[in-house]
């Protein structure tokens, strides 16, 4: 508790100072012409000299960022840069610097806008899914288990293929190790609430497991090499759990036992020290759960509690020993949970952390054999406005059109809206706290303004960024499916029973369909046709 409050006060300090200064400065070159000229035929000069690397992809890493849309990365690239004492919009987050990017489209199959289960199904086993709904088709049925349906809607995913293909797999998460995205990798359910029995209703508890007893009993969960993050609770490794949300065990399950007897050679930690002081050359498995829910936010985490960078590092000691390669799939979740809360500096600084482990995880593979790609699941209302000059701080104010100053980061909707409107005001002038003196400004849990009341923030339904490099990154391009993501992954790993590059029959097939389109005077429907047909004969 004492680090705790320790960190807490210094973040509260970091942000006092930020406040008590205008801006940050911006360098004087950025006014001179032949600066940008410059900039510009080095930018252009780096673009022409990218080689598309044709590599087979050994390892894969995928990092979602979740809730982590544009908005959010412009916002936390100019935090960041602020951080390090730059005007912060010149300053690149480091997985902006990849050389491959494209935009991923991330409505549901039943919703325009969003939830992380249906796009992490999406992302993970390459179909489409449903809203609030883990690794079943669009044929299953939303909080109602029908066993025969269910069976016949599972959906495999990039563990289970890498599985298969040899490969070692396993995910880092900063929330529950049952939440949505980390669940996709390898739950099947009808409501991805159902972490823990409690929550699955009566009527279908013989119908499906929950989401942590598929992780520790079913492939491909049970053959994780790697599982960390929190959740301590619905693995029934906890009976006193404070927080009454946080789904409990009422079968007496103790899972994480389940876990060690079912691994003899594993190792089961629950703080950093124990985490990097794990033997990695003589344990076959390794768990890691640090807290009963999810992980504590990276500006109030105590010194027991390890970073991203912490778990990722370690995920790829365990994982790379396997020399046919691996699978890893790390989620800076609490992005999203942030958001939710109009926490908008929370969000920011797990963004800042989810960067850092991209830094780490990079220097510490071989990036040509070595598949990277950091993506959201999908954006949040959130949004950066106003005209504030060059230089201001990130978190602070503008005035631009209005008596009254205003923040530059605000929300649609959320709980920050009755914390900012005045009570009983309908004066268009004092509508709303002037924030000028408002000393709660500088804690990490401040709410920042949000348009309309609601008790949790939504998603934002626009794309989301791809950033990727390594071996066939340049696949990534243009404006996509989510789902696409899955299959680029499929062919760079060269995964079994998939279409790939190491495919030379494949290869060849698209080739000769490829010239005799591109000999023919246009591109007719007949010749479509025949082309799908070929490519439905040859994978079937």
């Amino acid at each position: 508790m004492k680090n705790t409050a320790a960190l807490a006060i210094v973040g509260a300090l970091l942000m006092c100072l930020c406040s008590l200064c205008s801006g940050f400065s911006v360098p004087s070159e950025h006014e001179e012409t032949s600066f940008w000229m410059k900039s510009g035929q080095e930018n252009l000069r780096r673009i022409l000299s990218l080689q598309n690397n044709q590599n087979r992809a050994k390892n894969v890493i995928i990092f979602i960022g979740d809730g982590m849309g544009l908005s959010t990365i412009t916002s936390g690239r100019i935090f960041k840069g602020q951080q390090r004492g730059n005007s912060g919009e010149e300053y690149k987050l480091f997985f902006e610097k990849f050389p491959s990017t494209g935009f991923s489209k991330t409505y549901n199959v039943d919703r325009q806008v969003p939830d992380s289960a249906g796009t992490a199904t999406a992302i993970f086993s390459g179909v489409k899914a449903q809203y609030r709904m883990l690794g079943l088709d669009a044929k299953a049925k939303y909080n109602t288990c029908d066993k025969n349906l269910n069976e016949n809607s599972q959906l495999t995913t990039i563990a289970t293929w890498a599985q298969e293909s040899g490969m070692d797999t396993g995910f880092v998460t900063t929330t529950r190790v049952t939440h949505a995205t980390p669940g996709a990798l390898y739950a099947h359910t009808n409501n991805r609430d159902w972490e823990c029995d409690s929550n699955i209703p009566a009527q279908h508890r013989g119908c499906v497991k929950d989401i942590a007893r598929q992780l520790v009993e079913d492939a491909p969960g049970n053959k994780f090499k790697v599982i960390m993050g929190g959740g301590a609770g619905v693995l029934g490794m906890s009976s006193s759990i404070a927080d009454k949300e946080v789904c409990q065990r009422r079968d007496g399950r103790q899972l994480s036992e389940y876990w060690k007897e079912a691994n003899p050679g594993g190792k089961l930690v629950t703080n950093v020290k124990e985490l990097m002081s794990v033997d990695v050359a003589n344990t076959s498995k390794l768990m890691g759960i640090f807290s009963d829910d999810h992980l504590p936010y990276a500006a109030v985490k105590p010194d027991t509690v390890p970073t991203l960078a912490n778990m990722t590092l370690q995920a790829i000691r365990m994982l790379r020993k396997n020399k046919k390669g691996f699978f890893l799939m790390v989620e800076g979740g609490k992005i999203d949970l942030a958001h939710h809360q109009n926490h908008a500096q929370l969000a920011l600084r797990e963004v800042a952390e989810l960067d850092d482990a991209v830094t780490a995880a990079v220097a510490n593979v071989n990036i040509d054999e070595t598949l990277v790609i950091v993506t959201a699941d999908h954006s949040h209302a959130f949004t950066m406005n106003g005209y504030p000059e060059r230089g201001n701080d990130i978190l602070g104010l503008t005035e631009s059109g209005s008596s009254q100053k205003y923040e530059t980061l605000s929300y649609a909707n959320g709980p920050g809206f009755f914390y900012h409107r005045l009570n009983d005001t309908n004066n268009v002038n004092h509508t709303w706290k002037d924030l000028v003196n408002d000393e709660n400004r500088k804690d990490p849990f401040y709410r920042h303004f949000a348009a309309r009341y609601l008790k949790d923030e939504t998603h934002g339904g626009e794309d989301v960024g791809v950033y990727a490099i390594g071996p066939y990154a340049h696949l990534f391009r243009s404006t996509f499916e989510q789902n696409y993501i899955a299959h680029v992954v499929a062919y760079a790993a060269c995964f079994k029973d998939w279409p790939s590059h190491c495919d030379q029959a494949y290869n060849r097939y698209f080739y000769e369909v490829s010239q005799r389109i591109h000999n023919s005077a246009a591109t007719t429907t007949p010749a479509l046709v025949l082309m799908f047909l070929g490519l439905m004969a040859y994978l079937l």
